[in-house]
């Protein structure tokens, strides 16, 4: 089932002769559990292309439908309110709250869509063997305990997609097969993933593998 559909995606930055085109025509389909990986150097685009879906950046051209909505249509209420219950983020640095435990931290985002915490996020960091940790702050965790806890809270209201941004970039290389290996079980579950890195290890875990070159999404697995 086809869960986000991309159609001749363009994106400029900056005006008349500075123009910077960095996504060229992009098109893509993405069914529910596919766990899809984009490959690319550093300034090819990949980080643009998560943001549109994202909504966090606007194209400059095509469309973006997620769930049968546009969303270059949507207002910036609804543009919030379909990150916070549809989406669900993970980014290199894990972004987790020092003041607050990791349980805490994980229920963050169903507390913010006005509900009242239940035994889900213990469940979530059950699953990623976290829950001796529930009660640490983040200070004293590791760096892939942290980011397996932003994984749990990326999870917390049950979204249909994840976007992760490099999520491995300051994981050394065995933590690092465990964010891969958790991404693959989320697919499996029937959680769509699509995962921006520089890390090539990625392809053995994705079922789909793109790469960005020359502004344009070239499918490579």
């Amino acid at each position: 089932m086809k869960i986000l559909e991309i159609k001749n995606l363009t994106k400029i930055y900056g005006q008349g002769t500075e123009n910077l085109k960095v996504l060229d025509d992009v098109s893509l389909e993405v069914n529910k559990g596919d766990f899809i990986v984009l490959l690319g150097p550093s300034g090819s685009g990949k980080s643009t292309l998560l943001n549109m879906i994202a909504m966090l950046d606007t194209p400059t051209e095509g469309s973006i439908i997620f769930e049968g909505k546009e969303l270059t249509k949507l207002n910036e209420k609804q543009k919030s309110a379909l990150r916070l219950k549809r989406m669900g983020f993970v980014f290199q640095f894990d972004g987790l709250l020092p003041d607050f435990t990791l349980l805490e931290n994980v229920n963050m985002p169903y507390i913010m869509a006005g509900k009242k915490t239940d035994t889900k996020a213990k469940e979530l960091l059950k699953n990623f063997g976290l829950e001796n940790m529930e009660n640490k702050l983040p200070s004293a965790l590791s760096g892939g305990e942290k980011q397996r806890g932003s994984i749990a809270r990326a999870l917390r209201n049950n979204p249909a997609l994840i976007l992760a941004d490099e999520p491995t970039g300051n994981l050394d290389a065995h933590k690092k097969v465990y964010v891969f290996e958790d991404f693959a079980k989320l697919a499996k579950q029937g959680i769509t993933v699509i995962m921006v890195t520089h890390d090539l290890n990625a392809v053995d875990y994705a079922d789909i593998v793109y790469s960005l070159e020359n502004n344009k999404l070239v499918k490579t697995k």
